[in-house]
């Protein structure tokens, strides 16, 4: 297993602890993206890219440079990794795999949203255009988290009351956890999905499709 991200030390860690490698790599940087690529070896069979932002402002606050950043996280981002990595998904004998992610709001529209919804809308066009294109050596599929635990949406979550409130709003009266995500995704990548492509997946508490009876 070959990790890419910011934090040296916690990649080394983690690298440590999953017997696997990893490079540093800022993901607004195509040279660094494509570096910490090449280090992974001439064969990948599966590909997560699992970046993401959160930016919360009504509409009129928002800027150029807001819109800007979230579509090079989130879309951009996925767009040069997978350019990078696409020799060595192609290089081994079994077809390869990969994972992106969007958002619940894609689809359900919340307020204070625009941003991320722009971006997570343009990683979930990416998914299809690519699993048709590189179908049958590549799948490619993409989940769709509502909130989750991380620390990427403490500002939400790390207040008991806000967290309980949009808990309520999930039909499974809770917020996701890390390992909800984590286990679709390792699904995907797996040979147990071989027969999965071009899915957009929601692990939402059935935020996406349901209403809660509070």
């Amino acid at each position: 297993m070959h990790l890419v991200g910011r934090i040296s030390e916690k990649l080394a860690a983690l690298a440590e602890e999953l017997q696997g490698s990893f490079a540093v790599a800022d993901v607004l940087d195509r040279g660094q993206v494509e570096s910490a690529v090449q280090r992974a070896g001439s064969e990948i069979a599966g590909l997560a890219y699992a970046v993401g932002s959160i930016t919360l402002k009504p509409f009129a606050r928002l800027n150029d440079e807001d819109a800007l950043r979230d579509y090079q996280l989130n879309a951009l981002g996925a767009f040069r990794a997978l350019q990078a990595a696409l020799p060595a998904l192609r290089a081994g004998n079994d077809p390869s795999s990969v994972v992106l992610f969007s958002s619940v709001a894609v689809t359900q529209g919340f307020p204070a949203h625009a941003t991320i919804g722009m971006a997570k809308g343009a990683v979930e066009g990416l998914t299809l255009s690519l699993a048709a294109e590189l179908a049958p050596r590549i799948r490619v599929n993409c989940v769709a988290p509502s909130l989750t635990r991380t620390p990427l949406a403490q500002a939400l979550t790390s207040s008991e009351q806000m967290a309980t409130a949009i808990a309520g709003l999930h039909a499974l009266q809770r917020l996701g956890e890390p390992d909800d995500v984590a286990g679709l995704a390792a699904f995907l990548l797996s040979n147990e999905a071989s027969w999965m492509t071009g899915q957009i997946i929601g692990v939402d508490g059935g935020r996406s499709t349901l209403r809660s009876k509070g």
